[in-house]
């Protein structure tokens, strides 16, 4: 049985929630999200709770019980708080910036880098080596974090590169160390 399917996820106020045919609506005061679920999965609206069951006791079934209802804990979370990541740009003469509707990287290429800011998605650089990227989509965010960080990925000899705000990244010793 799953542990976490089996909690009802609670309604907050200002919170509007339609399901039919397996499609969930969902909308807040930052905004509407939709999503659509497995026919294996039941899901009712019981007064301010949701209540995730399913059909079968199959092993798909059973494990779409618990993400389907991590799936509609997120979606509310996001239409009430919203989801937020941090990316620190390290490196000498690295720097980000917003141009318009674009986000300018520059990582020490012979050019700069752009990223074009898709409409669902919130980029700010509050500093020139910080990009905080948030939205109501938990999936969206992480998905533009990651490609952001992408475009030059943290390297492990001097750590210069894009990384997540806290990321640990273990140097090496470089070849003159070996000998």
């Amino acid at each position: 049985m799953s542990r976490i399917g089996q909690k009802p996820v609670i309604i907050p106020k200002g919170v509007k929630i339609a399901i039919s045919d397996k499609v969930a609506n969902i909308e807040g005061p930052k905004g509407k999200l939709i999503q659509t679920f497995s026919p294996l999965i039941d899901i009712q609206v019981e007064g301010s709770h949701i209540k995730v069951t399913r059909k079968s006791d199959t092993k798909i079934a059973k494990s779409l019980h618990g993400l389907t209802r991590a799936l509609i804990a997120n979606m509310i979370c996001g239409v009430t708080e919203g989801y937020s990541k941090e990316l620190e740009v390290v490196g000498i003469g690295f720097r980000a910036e917003i141009k318009g509707k674009k986000l300018t990287m520059y990582l020490g290429f012979s050019h700069s880098v752009e990223y074009p800011i898709p409409n669902d998605i919130n980029i700010t650089t509050p500093k020139p080596q910080t990009i905080i990227i948030s939205g109501i989509d938990k999936q969206r965010v992480g998905e533009i974090a990651a490609q952001i960080r992408a475009i030059f990925p943290p390297e492990p000899y001097k750590g210069k590169g894009i990384r997540y705000k806290g990321e640990y990244v273990k140097k090496k010793i470089g070849k003159a160390a070996t000998k």
